[in-house]
């Protein structure tokens, strides 16, 4: 039972990773397009994503931080 407690909480972790990562770079992904399309400049789609990757990349090192408690300012050096 607790074993497969411990199952459950690492699929939920590596699921908001997963989703921390996907969704940024999607929405990212998506205003490039439109916005490409709207003033027929295709091209900048591509520093959208990498905006996209950025923040995702962000999302995951800040949940990272948290999650191991590396920004705690009470942990003794």
């Amino acid at each position: 039972m607790k074993n497969q407690k411990k199952v459950f909480q690492s699929l939920t972790l590596i699921l908001q990773f997963g989703l921390n990562m996907i969704v940024p770079i999607v929405l990212c992904m998506m205003f490039g397009i439109w916005l490409g399309r709207k003033y027929d400049i295709l091209w900048i789609t591509i520093p959208f994503f990498a905006i996209g990757a950025l923040a995702g990349f962000t999302n995951i090192y800040k949940m990272a931080k948290k999650i191991y408690g590396l920004g705690r300012k009470d942990r003794k050096k």
